[in-house]
């Protein structure tokens, strides 16, 4: 399977996707290990890990850099997924250790309870192209933390990254596996595994769902957004402006937590679109030189297309671009420069479906009332943001399972905090704060009787009357 270079636009690599019976293999192998893995003290083989990936850093920045066009953001995936990683193998055993009950009282004299927590065998991880390592072991790290052994299969859009990162693993004795696919291999993965753990579109999400219902297992499903931005009038205007901008084009806007609507108060609007459309426009491809400015180039050609569609969609219904508008070919790679876009209405596409690009459509509000509704007229409720000196009353009045006050994304720096996925954005527990851990765990009660136990002649009719 031929795989694309997103600045060159050559096929310049190629993948072979397991099939049914590989996988199978793969899966029988983990599981038996996986029965000594979930018995012992993880703290150490983690940090094993994470020494290897260290070692291995140069190389899989490398990967990645050619897998996404990009080179800053890449070489800070790598030293995250380390600090990721540690993190788990130091806090792990202590959120389990809080949530293993051991001899509770119950209202039933004589009988108390314990709780313990029993990893699943074997979890699924399938992930997406615009983070490829980090979004591949978000998942897969707590699993592994919790005892769980994990197959991972990233996406066949940036596979690059794959054969570095296996490299480091078979430096550390973890039950980890990661391996080469595309869609299919993903079907096949779901019906091979004890939890399935995706991350993507909502039309792919939905279909790993079906599968998993079909299957019986539980998934952990993180999709698509449309996330609203809101300016109050006492915000500053020119601070806004620049917040805004970084909140929606870092990494090319391709990342689930950018802002992909920005409703402004009517009497800040003028210097508000003054300072982004001056932002927007000293915004630097990195282009010719990867290691020179700002944002890169699409990383999945067939996205650029589809951006570009809801431009011109939106152009063609009445709304008007103040900058960009229109995707480059830039050495074969493809590039949009920030796009800002006035005059738009809530029933264009660009309004409605996830744009995944370096675009910021700007409506103007005339209450705070006004603005409420129109941020929360989405499918979609994965996170949003709102600005200005009573941020925090309106943030509690969106339908968003994070809100960034006085920021923006976030959801994409900060761990601790557990949020849902709202509406058509997701489905199951967060992968953020106790629950990215406690999701893979499955609880056994022990119901201790310290009496004597009833005998059938409690439950005689002559007993019972």
């Amino acid at each position: 399977m031929k795989v694309r270079n997103p600045r060159t636009g050559k096929e310049d690599y190629k993948i072979v996707p397991l099939d049914a019976a590989a996988i199978e293999k793969l899966a029988a192998t983990l599981r038996a290990k996986q029965t000594a893995w979930a018995l012992v003290d993880r703290t150490s083989a983690l940090h094993t890990l994470a020494d290897a990936i260290e070692r291995h850093a140069d190389a899989i920045s490398a990967a990645l850099i050619l897998d996404t066009g990009r080179a800053a953001i890449s070489r800070i995936e790598v030293t995250g997924t380390v600090r990721l990683i540690r993190r788990w193998a130091d806090n792990a055993a202590q959120i389990a250790a809080q949530h293993y009950v051991r001899d509770h009282a119950t209202s039933i004299p004589g009988i108390s309870t314990s709780t313990r927590l029993i990893p699943y065998p074997l979890v699924g991880v399938i992930s997406p192209w615009n983070f490829p390592l980090t979004l591949a072991l978000i998942d897969a790290i707590p699993a592994l933390a919790a005892g769980c052994a994990v197959i991972v299969k990233p996406s066949e859009i940036t596979p690059r990254f794959i054969a570095p990162l296996i490299a480091a693993i078979a430096e550390a004795d973890v039950p980890l596996a990661i391996i080469e696919g595309d869609g299919r291999t993903g079907a096949i993965l779901t019906y091979a595994v004890d939890y399935i753990a995706f991350t993507g579109s909502v039309t792919t999400g939905r279909k790993v769902a079906a599968a998993a219902a079909d299957a019986f297992i539980p998934a952990s499903l993180e999709l698509g957004g449309k996330d609203p931005m809101i300016i109050l009038a006492s915000a500053d205007p020119v601070k806004a402006a620049a917040t805004a901008l970084r909140a929606s084009v870092v990494n090319t806007g391709q990342a689930c937590q950018s802002i992909e609507r920005v409703y402004v108060a009517g009497e800040i609007a003028e210097r508000f679109l003054a300072a982004l459309v001056d932002a927007a426009n000293a915004v630097r491809l990195n282009y010719p030189d990867i290691d020179k400015g700002d944002i890169g180039p699409f990383i999945f050609a067939k996205q650029a297309d589809i951006v570009q569609a809801q431009i011109d969609d939106a152009v063609a219904n009445g709304a008007t671009i103040l900058t960009g508008g229109q995707v480059e070919t830039l050495g074969g790679g493809k590039y949009l420069r920030p796009t800002v876009i006035t005059g738009v209405t809530r029933d264009m596409k660009i309004m409605r479906d996830e744009t995944f690009g370096p675009v910021i459509p700007v409506t103007l509000f005339d209450t705070v009332d006004d603005a409420i509704a129109l941020a929360n007229d989405s499918e979609f409720g994965l996170s949003a943001a709102v600005i200005g000196n009573d941020a925090e009353a309106v943030a509690v009045r969106l339908y968003a399972g994070a809100v960034s006050i006085n920021d923006g994304a976030l959801t994409s720096m900060v761990w601790e905090a557990e949020k849902s996925s709202f509406g058509e954005s997701g489905l199951g527990l967060s992968r953020m704060g106790d629950s990215g851990i406690l999701r893979f765990f499955r609880r056994q009660a022990l119901i201790k009787q310290s009496g004597p136990a009833l005998p059938m002649a409690a439950y005689a009719e002559e007993a019972m009357g």
